[in-house]
């Protein structure tokens, strides 16, 4: 099945001349790796390409809006593996009978209010509470957090759609999580967390806090633009849901699919050791070099036709969850939750429309990408 779609690609110039865009950001001048097997190839050499740089690796940095390292991400193998050991356990949680349920009744739930209502705001009364609820069942603490974490909106480095300061917010509430785990350790994140070691020692309180940090941040604002984008592309085109209705095993391609073209992230940084000549660009030793992923997700000597949403598209190697020993812990968390979604829509027989919609679009210097949407309203209905 294919539907064709507004195209979110605006590296393809660029991609299909030089394979790389140089872009201005924070008075540097980064290259962007734009096709496929560019940034496949660069993400597997990490001697090269290193993610051993403190706050270097988000594109623009975060020194201003985090204070520790983010883990394992902002690392490189060896030391890289043994970290994500650490919390990899919560991370295969998704296999787990006992959350996949918990996700089908998050969903369910939140359709039926939405179901409830003339019109609904997804991003935040919707696709919001969902990100939140299951990041709970994900690190195995209380529900009652996720009211908490809905209070923050959409990004937790920023209040009000301004940058928040070091320590603002999703530190203070860290650091009161781990006091409160260290005093009273259980079976969730924040004990387990507390309780690691790490070559022989105990993890301290800035690399606890790194690993938080990554999976409050990464997980946050990625999955609630999935969620959006899915449930838009939806009501644009209903007949995609009569078509996953007719077999419900077409909802794994489909989700993979939603995944290669509403790639949440753009692009995300490695920095290089020594002097790299990257496709042509001379990076000086301590420079950075981008990772484009949303580019690579439209490589046409990869995809046919990748501006259209082809909800049986196979095979799909996609670049959503990264590539090589940095492959996204949250990448079956990720599925389950859209999966789950999807099948809800179909069992449920809902049909949806928008009423209004203001998408969000990332602008630098010398892209402008829709990524999701600052505010999407539907109305939710059976038939």
């Amino acid at each position: 099945m294919t539907q064709a779609n507004n195209p979110r690609d605006p590296f393809r110039e660029a991609r299909q001349q030089d394979g790389v865009l140089k872009c201005p950001f924070q008075g540097e001048e980064v290259p962007m790796l734009l096709r496929h097997a560019d940034v496949r190839k660069a993400t597997r050499d990490w001697e090269t390409f290193s993610s051993d740089a403190p706050f270097r690796v988000p594109i623009p940095s975060e020194e201003s809006v985090r204070s520790m390292r983010q883990l394992p991400i902002e690392t490189n193998p060896p030391e890289h593996t043994e970290y994500r050991a650490i919390v990899e356990p919560f991370f295969q949680r998704p296999k787990l009978p006992e959350m996949v349920s918990q996700v089908e009744s998050l969903i369910q739930r939140q359709l039926d209010l939405a179901l409830d209502k003339e019109i609904l705001e997804v991003v935040n009364d919707f696709a919001l509470p969902i990100q939140s609820h299951a990041l709970t069942y994900l690190l195995n603490v209380s529900e009652k957090e996720a009211d908490t974490w809905i209070g923050w909106g959409i990004h937790v480095f920023k209040v009000d759609g301004a940058l928040a300061k070091k320590g603002d917010t999703l530190e203070s509430y860290l650091h009161r999580k781990f006091d409160e785990a260290e005093a009273n350790p259980g079976e969730d994140f924040f004990s387990a967390l507390t309780q690691a070691e790490y070559q022989g020692r105990r993890l301290t309180r800035e690399e606890i806090m790194g690993f938080a940090n990554l999976a409050f941040a990464g997980g946050r604002d990625t999955i609630i633009h999935s969620i959006s984008n899915i449930i838009a592309y939806f009501a644009e085109h209903p007949e995609g849901l009569d078509y996953l209705r007719e077999d419900p095993k077409r909802i794994v391609h489909a989700g993979e699919e939603f995944f290669r073209v509403f790639m949440p992230l753009t692009h995300i940084g490695r920095v290089c050791p020594v002097d790299t000549e990257v496709q042509g660009v001379q990076v000086p030793a301590g420079g950075r070099v981008s990772m484009g992923w949303a580019s690579a997700n439209h490589d046409e000597t990869v995809f046919e036709n990748p501006d259209e949403i082809r909800l049986d598209r196979k095979p799909n190697p996609h670049l959503s969850f990264g590539f090589g020993p940095h492959l996204c812990l949250g990448a079956l968390h990720a599925r389950l939750v859209v999966r789950t979604l999807m099948q809800s829509l179909i069992q449920n027989q809902v049909r949806l429309s928008i009423l209004e919609a203001v998408p969000h679009v990332e602008k630098e210097a010398k892209y402008e990408r829709v990524n999701g949407y600052s505010s999407l309203k539907a109305r939710f209905a059976r038939g």
